[in-house]
């Protein structure tokens, strides 16, 4: 690290969130984006220079063996996630992985070995515990002015194939538990407290994605807090989660970082960090993390029972 600023490389680049990342990190006097890199050379090279950054290099052995890097966020596929930060970590370096951390719990418990013996940050990209929505949440249950009782969630989309949120094709299949479920099984238990009682159900697998096209999960908190998260690829809009907190005291619909009330009466949160874009707010958190030498949240130990919970309820499902 240079003079208070953290010299990062952002691997998956030309993908729909590595440039969400880019987007907040140059927002962030304490971030410097040394290098990209990509599985396209033409693709990377055109994000390095829209985003004037000075290197653009394909994979991550070649950011790995570069000296102008203190810090590595992996927006890489799924199946990639935890061999990567595993390599990241074995090269001394700080990671920040999209969520999820792994698609098995194997892989998860593994990571977190990594993690702990590495002596680096390393955080996972939750991005529900940043949205400015969900924090003025949390800020509330934790000043005891909120306790959740139920919890609904939807995640939806309309998926026929292998595409990302740009709508441009990708070489990978994503899942509606390893990776959409990941952020409503998080996000209950750090809203709710530890989850004592996992239940799921799947509808039929596709024959050509090999993947369940609808899911529904019941969760239960220790503090007896109950969530029912609903997945589907087969919804023809509207798109994205939708989440609704039912309280002792209110009810919110939080809509990314966007927040009503169950009255839709708007709730303003410009006031609730310094900026109102979450992935900008998560990235903030992992430099700042590094400067000071801490924890941060969404750490991998933070999150790795969230894998847990998912791992069990694999088990159910097969």
């Amino acid at each position: 690290m240079t003079a208070g600023k953290v010299r990062i490389a952002v691997v998956g680049a030309a993908g729909a969130f590595g440039m969400k990342h880019l987007d907040g990190l140059r927002n962030i006097a304490e971030a410097e984006v040394t290098v990209v890199s990509g599985t396209r050379p033409e693709s990377v090279q055109a994000v390095a220079e829209q985003y004037g950054i000075p290197n653009a290099v394909v994979g991550l052995d070649a950011v790995l063996a570069r000296d102008d890097v203190d810090a590595v966020i992996l927006a890489t596929p799924t199946q990639q996630h935890a061999a990567q930060t595993q390599a990241v970590l074995a090269a001394r370096k700080h990671v920040q992985v999209e969520i999820p951390l792994a698609d098995s719990l194997a892989d998860a418990e593994a990571t977190l070995a990594a993690a702990e013996a590495s002596g680096r940050i390393a955080m996972v990209g939750h991005t529900r515990r940043f949205n400015p929505s969900h924090q003025l949440i949390h800020n509330r249950i934790a000043a005891g002015e909120f306790a959740v009782q139920q919890m609904d969630v939807q995640t939806y989309f309309f998926r026929r194939s292998n595409t990302n949120a740009k709508g441009e094709a990708r070489s990978w299949t994503d899942h509606l538990l390893w990776h959409h479920a990941a952020h409503t099984v998080d996000l209950f238990a750090y809203q709710a407290g530890r989850i004592v009682q996992a239940n799921a159900i799947q509808g039929p697998i596709h024959p050509e994605l090999g993947i369940a096209m609808d899911m529904s999960i019941q969760l239960k908190a220790e503090s007896g807090a109950i969530c029912t998260l609903s997945l589907s690829f087969n919804n023809n809009g509207p798109f994205g989660s939708f989440f609704r907190y039912i309280g002792d005291s209110e009810t919110y619909i939080a809509r990314y970082d966007d927040l009503v009330n169950g009255r839709e009466e708007p709730i303003d949160v410009s006031d609730v960090a310094v900026s109102t874009n979450g992935i900008e707010l998560q990235d903030r958190e992992f430099v700042a993390a590094i400067l000071e030498g801490r924890e941060p949240n969404s750490s991998i130990r933070q999150v790795i029972d969230c894998y847990r919970v998912l791992g069990a309820l694999e088990e159910q499902l097969s």
